[in-house]
């Protein structure tokens, strides 16, 4: 599979369609991640992903996909953060992981990732690093930190560079994940406003989003 069938597979159309990756970092124990998941599956959310800055993440995208399979409502997808490096990467995939996503641009990373055939999100915050990434075959541009960025970056990008579909994630909440969408974001990340809401205000974040 080519980076640009990748760009047409079904993760790539569910990130597109449901225009919101949740990031879970660092929830801690996997009931409690698995408790945060189905509370968020119930809200709406249908696309996650689990960084891998933690020794049991390929733990918890195992049993976080495994929670969700059994779901009426999906299609669901459970992807892996933070991968900076191919060992990472292999982690992520022997874990099932249906994408990967990462802070920065290295190649090597992506390139690994195009020849097993798994969508790949990696970072960028200038010009110059998001052709870099879309002309090496990145399925998707992470746009971080999207708090520094602002969305007139994202709308400012899609002059000279309109076929990139950019994920702005750091730093987006309630507020601003509208304004990111509105500029051209395909999606957007957020984190801790939806980890460190209660549960009506994860319902609402996620509610409001699936309106737009």
């Amino acid at each position: 599979m080519t980076a640009a069938e990748l760009r047409k597979g079904p993760s790539a159309d569910a990130i597109r369609r449901y225009r919101l990756i949740v990031v879970l970092r660092r929830v801690g124990a996997v009931e409690r991640l698995l408790a945060l998941v189905e509370e968020l599956a119930d809200a709406g959310a249908h696309v996650f992903e689990v960084t891998f800055d933690d020794e049991a993440a390929a733990d918890a995208v195992r049993a976080s996909a495994d929670r969700l399979a059994s779901r009426r409502d999906g299609p669901f997808l459970v992807g892996a953060g933070t991968i900076r490096t191919q060992e990472q990467l292999r982690a992520a995939h022997d874990a099932g992981a249906a994408f990967g996503v990462s802070p920065t641009l290295n190649r090597a990373v992506l390139e690994a990732a195009i020849a097993a055939k798994l969508p790949f999100i990696p970072g960028a915050a200038t010009p110059t690093e998001v052709e870099l990434a879309w002309q090496t075959g990145a399925t998707f541009v992470k746009l971080f930190p999207a708090s520094s960025l602002g969305p007139s970056f994202v709308r400012e990008l899609r002059g000279p560079m309109p076929e990139v579909e950019a994920i702005p994630t750091g730093g987006i909440n309630g507020e601003n994940a509208r304004q990111f969408l509105e500029a051209g974001a395909v999606a957007v990340g957020i984190g801790s406003a939806l980890l460190q809401a209660d549960t009506d205000e994860r319902r609402r974040l996620v509610a409001g989003l699936q309106m737009l």
